[in-house]
Parts: C-alpha cells; structure tokens; sequence
C-alpha cells in the first residue's frame, strides 16, 4: 500500500463520506430505523449523561444540614462529596473510550447505562455524606462511560447530520445543564417546608431510564447490521489514554484545593491546567490516531471552557436575583441558547469546515463582550450573550468533527470534561475571591459580589477563547497542509 495515501482501514474510521462494502450494505429502510436509533440515543443518554454534572445541593443545605446533623464543616464536606460527579466522570471517559472502540458500543454503553441508573436508583438511600459521595461519584462514572459509547454509535453510521445532531445537542446540554438543575432544586420560599434535600443529588431520574429505554429499543432497530468501524490500532488505545494521568493528577489536586486551598492558590491550579489540556490537544493533534483536519481536540477543549462554565455560574446569579424577586430560575434564554447550538452544529454540517470553524470561534468571543454588558436581572437581556454563545459551540464543534476519525473524536472528548473542570474552578475561585473581599451581609451584596467575580472570569473566558481559536485554525491548517504535501509527493 502507498505511503503517500491514506489507507483505506483510516478513512473508514473517519466521519462518513462514503458507503461501506456492498456485502456490508444496507437498505434504506434499515438505515432510517439505524438512524433513528441513533437519535433516540443521542437526544437521551447523551443529556443524561451531561445532567450528572451540575451541583444544586447548595439549594437544600439547610435541609441537608437538618436531616444529616451537620456543623459548619460538615457542610463543606457535603458539598465536596456531591461535586464528585465531575471528577468521576472525566477520569471514566479515556478507559471508556478505548472499551468503546475495543468491543461493541452498544455494550459498552449499556454498562455505562447501568452505572449512570444504579446512582440514580440509590440516591434516595444515601443517609450519610460518604454514601451522598459514592450515588454522586457512580453517577458521573457510569456518564463517563455513556459519553464515548454514544460517539461511537454515531460514527459508525458515518452520516454527518448525525455527528452534527451529536455536537449540537453536547454543546446545548453544557449550557442547559446548570439551569435546568436549579430550576429542579429551588431554593425553598421563606416559611416554606424543606422537601427531601436528596432529590438535589439525582434531579432528573428519569432521563436515565429513558435514555435506557432508548438503547433497549437501538438493536431492534438496526437488526443485524456489521460493526462498521475497524477495530482500534495500538497507537490509537494510547493515544486515549494519554490524558488520564494528566486529568487524575489535576482532579486530586482539584478535591485538595476545593478544601484546603485559598482562592488564589485555586486559580493558579486552574491557571495552569488549561494550557497543559492545550499542549495535550497540540501534541496529540499531531499523529495520525488522535488528529484531525479541523483541530478537534482543541476545539472540544474550548467548547468544555466556556460553555458549562460560562453558562453554569450566569445561572447561579440569575436564578439569586430572580429569587430575591420571588420568581423562578428564567429558563428562557438558556433553552433558546440550547436551541442555538443545535442550529449552528446542523448549520456547520451544511457549510465548509473551513468557514463555520472560525465563525464559530467568532461567535463565542463575541458572547463574552455581551456578557459583560448584560445584566442578570432581565431574562430577555440574557439572549444577548447566551444565543451566541450556544451557536458559536455548537458550529464550531460540529465543524471540528468534520471527516475526523474515530480516534480523534474520541481524544477530544477525552479532553474535553477536564476543561469543564477547569473553568468551574477558575469561576468559582474568582467569586470566592470577590466574596473575601467584599464580606457582604445581605443576599441582595452577595448577589453583586457573584456577578462581579463572574464578569472577571467572563475577561479571563475571552482571552482564553481568542487563545483557542487561533490554535484550533493554526493546528487544523497545518495538519491539512501536511496531508496536501503528502497526497502532492
């Protein structure tokens, strides 16, 4: 076989361009009921996945605190062991990743299924912090798995409508994710009964068991159909596994800092995970395995900094002065964001990767400025930065994907919930900061102090995106540049 052309083992594995063998053939009855499995799972196990990661027992502490005996410190330790969901599932995705392109994906999903509804089951059994910890932590494990298994089930029907349905519906859950919690778990109204403060750590049980329904539903769908993706090579497994130790690492230190560090100290870690994640995505970016035409490790580390992150925290300071007010959290503006990035993702699907890239990237710079001059109080203030936001994530991650291999896919996933990480503990340190200094007494100076720390991530949010974009286009233009050098000798 030529060395100056890639093989065709290599472009089966890429998102589909092409039909597979005529022995390997479908009808196009089946593959409208294979396609339609696939959606079903993509638009349940993909949010139930993304679900597990937003916190809202801050909305229940007294409750919690009441029913568990809880001092001060005892507080703090709920805290920490309800946000294991995150940690968990960032350090399950690599290993899964590899099991997803090792064995079947659908099994590998239905494991991770079970998981994710074993959390979700014992949630109303956990009478103590340690078992709060545990239902948490099984959780975001058991999403950790679902996430790579659903990829791949995409990829294998190599249609780019589907992969783009995948990408829009990953960026509009990570900026849905926090307010849909919230909206869940409210605050509780002044005089009102405290319901059961466990329903904060499984909100919405019954995604899972649709999202289960879903994959049960999936083989009678597609019938027998091949595996359509070659098996991963050597390279490719390590590949995927090269961000585990990196994110194990950074995640110790993440528990560690939550509890013990100043909020300086917390920035700093913060501060230098995101460009190790970046020169992780450069150097991964460069072999074959784990690379892309478009930058998509990149891209998805970008997509995990400023989406969840961006959104998640709005959230928190819009549903305190809705509150504050005696209304609810305003889902409005979140949801159309959602909306958005499903648009842009199927918007990106249609158009040249090379243009939705950086209009993409364009658009989530420009959410920043409108977030700094928007305020939380009006939710129809709020469409300004989100809408943007939502569709800037979505076009450019569904424009990274683009003829990417499996591989590649996988390894930008596998960077990409570490940067979620990342930018909460940025936010959150900066708020907590803000909070140190200002020592407010009333909700309504809490409030203000959020935001402030809020509009000083939303800097740091901006330059990052710049930083990202030029790295995504500058990775991507090589790497394409490359492949043309080699086709040309």
């Amino acid at each position: 076989m030529s060395t100056h052309a890639p093989s065709t083992r290599t472009r089966a594995a890429r998102a589909p361009s092409r039909r597979a063998p005529d022995r390997f053939a479908e009808g196009p009855v089946r593959r409208r009921l294979a396609a339609l499995g696939v959606l079903l799972l993509t638009g349940t196990a993909l949010p139930a996945a993304v679900l597990t990661v937003p916190d809202a027992t801050g909305n229940v502490v007294p409750a919690a605190a009441g029913a568990l005996g809880l001092g001060d410190a005892g507080v703090a330790g709920l805290l920490r062991a309800t946000g294991l969901s995150l940690p968990a599932l960032l350090l399950a995705v690599p290993p899964a990743a590899v099991a997803a392109r090792r064995f079947p994906a659908w099994t590998v999903l239905a494991a991770g299924l079970a998981v994710l509804l074993v959390g979700v089951g014992t949630a109303r059994l956990a009478h103590s912090v340690p078992l709060a910890g545990a239902v948490r932590a099984a959780q975001g494990a058991g999403a950790g798995i679902v996430l790579p298994a659903t990829l791949v089930l995409v990829w294998e029907r190599r249609d780019r409508v589907l992969a783009a349905v995948w990408a829009g519906v990953l960026a509009g859950m990570l900026v849905l994710a926090m307010p849909l919690a919230l909206a869940a778990v409210p605050r509780p109204a002044a005089g009102a009964a405290a319901a059961d403060w466990r329903i904060a750590l499984a909100p919405f049980p019954w995604l899972a068991v649709a999202a289960a329904g879903a994959a049960l539903a999936r083989p009678l769908l597609r019938r027998r159909v091949p595996w359509t993706l070659p098996a991963s090579r050597h390279t490719e497994r390590g590949h995927l596994l090269l961000p585990l130790v990196p994110a194990a690492g950074f995640t110790f230190l993440a528990l560690v800092a939550a509890g013990e560090w100043s909020p300086g100290a917390r920035l700093v870690l913060a501060g230098l995970a995101v460009p190790a994640l970046l020169g992780l995505a450069v150097t991964g970016g460069r072999d074959a395995p784990a690379g892309s035409p478009h930058g998509c490790a990149v891209v998805m580390i970008a997509a995990g900094l400023l989406t969840y992150p961006v959104a998640g925290p709005l959230a928190g300071v819009a549903a305190a002065t809705a509150h504050a007010r005696g209304d609810g959290v305003p889902l409005l503006p979140f949801g159309a964001a959602a909306a958005a990035a499903l648009a842009g993702a199927l918007a990106a699907a249609g158009a040249p990767a090379r243009a939705a890239l950086p209009t993409g990237f364009l658009l989530l710079v420009l959410a920043v400025p409108l977030g700094l001059a928007t305020g939380p109080g009006d939710p129809w203030a709020l469409l300004a930065p989100l809408v943007p936001l939502g569709a800037g994530a979505g076009m450019a991650l569904a424009a990274s994907l683009r003829d990417a291999e499996a591989g590649a896919a996988l390894f930008g996933l596998c960077l990409c919930f570490p940067a979620v990480l990342a930018g909460q503990l940025l936010v959150l340190s900066l708020q907590a900061s803000r909070l140190r200094e200002a020592r407010p007494v009333t909700e309504a100076q809490q409030a203000h102090a959020l935001l402030d720390g809020y509009r000083g991530w939303l800097v740091v949010a901006g330059m990052a995106a710049l930083l990202l974009a030029a790295a995504a286009l500058g990775l991507g233009a090589r790497r394409r540049n490359s492949a043309s050098a080699l086709r040309a000798g």
